[in-house]
């Protein structure tokens, strides 16, 4: 309940953003008809629309995304010929004789003196909800994610239509109010032609602007109104009121690391949590052939969700591995269930190598479609799930630590399930590189992601342009957790693209290691960086995919480790230039 009404109340501040100016007059043109038989269709079209369009497109992939840009050039027309026969009716008779009939009928449903028509509004509501897009701010971007993890099921629809309805609220005030100042200028002065006429230049106008990318670029600029603030002080507020475990926030979903991470320990007597999930939703098996829940009765069974580029998954790896090496011939199995964060993680190959660089041995299920992911209601990366041998959940642990207790659980259902010797005492994991993990209370730098859709701390906000080559240029210095880009970059929903060469990322931060996913150009060829801590070379503070000058190169798409302070934790400036032109950017993290 508590999401629903936070997505309603994202929809409501919408109002505010730049994004929703040029859907405006569209909505503007039913002024001077009933509302219940005019407005009303109009915004069910909108809201509609928009939540079944955003839906396919978080559970769809880029094939929807493509299908959409051409609907949306279609509605384009379909709404420009809707502003023309207000404009200029008798130009548009005079064009061609097929566009006759659709102009008149189009212009007797928008005529202030002609009688409603429902059908005809809806259908305007259709086409601009095609053409409507909201600005990303941080609650729709947590819902397009929680939608794209959930999959195509009537909660994910459930809260884009709440967002849609909260805008659709705000559009609704807007027609009202809009529709007494419209009807008191035609008492007035007897300009009923000419309101018409400026509603169809303003569409018409309305329609240049989303067609020249307006309105996620310049109005995103010269915007005095950021919601973003607001947006993140609901995620907030909502957060603290809402039910934790598998109801928690979807918020919750977009987070990895210690910040979710759950003080699960290990009772006297393991309860039952339920059944082991199945597991044939996975698109490929690695190291083995597919694994069923009903085959795997008899054996002790350890499910790991992860991501090859999440770091706290790749801290727990060395403890996973550790522990299927010294179980097997006892009775344990780990599955590594790999859930794809990013686009480029659903690439088999990049998981592929990902598990030889880090000597992954045991199955692993490609869950590209996020079915498993579903099937056990998980929501965090990483999320260990025990099972004993009679298929039934015994225990389950998210986030980094616990190890001890997990290995405890191990140990107790392997002699549950009656094996002959069970090995005492724990392993002593060795990590290095990447997977050492940190004192976690150094680290006051939260994981960042560099795509619009999840952007936080970005200096300064109103120059973040989505989905255009835009220049920009840093500020002289950062608060902490702040970043910035400089030179020429194209910032999308999921990560920025450098369009030109000397083009960098700074961030102010505090923690012993900075990671970046990155990933080279389309073409494959490597992208050399170079990286200064407070405008000086790293020297020892380098990471392990950085020289000691500084210099390194973007080859495979991965998580990259660019620092790894030996000293003390303190606030230092990190700068990443970029020599090549072409790498793409995704989300910092520290340790």
């Amino acid at each position: 309940m508590w999401l629903l009404v936070l997505a309603y109340l994202g929809g409501v501040l919408t109002i505010v953003s730049p994004c929703i100016l040029p859907v405006l007059p569209f909505v503007f043109a039913r002024t001077g008809q009933p509302f219940m038989k005019s407005g009303l269709p109009l915004l069910a079209g909108v809201a509609i629309t928009f939540a079944l369009v955003a839906t396919l497109a978080a559970v769809g992939g880029g094939w929807v995304v493509q299908v959409n840009q051409y609907g949306r050039w279609l509605a384009l027309v379909f709404v420009a010929l809707f502003g023309l026969t207000l404009l200029l009716p008798r130009l548009a008779e005079r064009l061609t004789r097929p566009l006759v009939a659709a102009g008149s009928r189009l212009s007797e449903a928008a005529g202030a003196d002609a009688r409603p028509r429902p059908g005809a509004s809806f259908l305007i509501g259709v086409a601009t909800g095609l053409l409507w897009a909201p600005c990303a701010g941080p609650i729709l971007g947590l819902l397009l994610t929680g939608a794209a993890l959930q999959g195509a099921s009537i909660a994910p629809t459930l809260l884009l239509l709440a967002y849609a309805a909260g805008a659709a609220t705000s559009l609704a005030v807007a027609l009202l109010l809009g529709g007494k100042v419209f009807a008191a200028m035609k008492r007035s002065i007897g300009a009923g032609e000419w309101v018409r006429r400026g509603l169809g230049a303003a569409m018409l106008a309305g329609v240049a602007a989303i067609a020249l990318g307006l309105d996620t670029g310049i109005l995103a600029q010269v915007s005095t109104a950021s919601t973003g603030g607001i947006e993140q002080a609901l995620v907030g507020r909502l957060a603290g009121k809402s039910p934790s475990g598998s109801g928690a926030m979807m918020a919750q979903n977009t987070v990895r690391g210690d910040a979710m991470k759950v003080a699960d320990k290990a009772p006297g007597t393991l309860p039952i949590e339920g059944n082991l999930p199945p597991l044939d939703g996975a698109v490929q098996w690695l190291n083995s052939p597919p694994l069923t829940a009903q085959a795997l009765k008899g054996k002790v069974v350890l499910v790991d969700f992860w991501t090859y580029s999440c770091i706290n998954c790749l801290r727990t790896l060395p403890y996973v591995k550790a522990w299927a090496e010294k179980y097997r011939d006892q009775g344990l199995v780990v599955i590594g269930v790999h859930a794809p964060e990013f686009a480029f993680e659903r690439n088999v190959g990049n998981v592929t190598k990902a598990m030889k660089d880090v000597g992954i041995n045991y199955p692993v299920a490609i869950d590209n479609d996020y079915k498993i992911w579903r099937a056990f209601n998980n929501e965090y990366w990483p999320a260990h799930y025990f099972a004993d041998a009679q298929g039934r959940i015994r225990y389950h642990h998210f986030g980094e630590g616990d190890y001890a207790e997990s290995e405890r659980v191990i140990q107790q259902l392997l002699r549950e399930a009656g094996a002959a010797k069970v090995a005492d005492g724990l392993i002593n994991a060795s990590a290095e590189g990447v997977q050492l993990a940190p004192d976690m209370s150094e680290v006051q730098s939260p994981e960042t992601y560099v795509g619009y859709q999840r952007a936080e701390h970005f200096v300064p906000e109103t120059s973040l342009v989505p989905d255009k080559v835009s220049a920009y240029n840093p500020p002289s210095e950062l608060a902490l957790n702040d970043w910035s880009l400089g030179g020429q970059w194209n910032v999308g929903s999921e990560r920025a693209i450098s369009s030109a060469p000397a083009s960098r990322i700074v961030y102010r931060f505090r923690a012993r290691d900075l990671h970046l996913v990155l990933g080279p150009g389309p073409d494959g060829k490597p992208v050399r960086f170079k990286v200064l801590i407070d405008g000086k070379a790293p020297g020892d503070a380098h990471g392990t995919d950085v020289n000691a000058d500084g210099s390194g190169s973007v080859t495979e798409q991965r998580l990259y480790q660019l620092v790894r302070q030996t000293g003390g934790v303190t606030d230092r400036t990190f700068s990443i230039e970029f020599l090549d032109p072409g790498v793409s950017a995704y989300a910092f993290t520290f340790g």
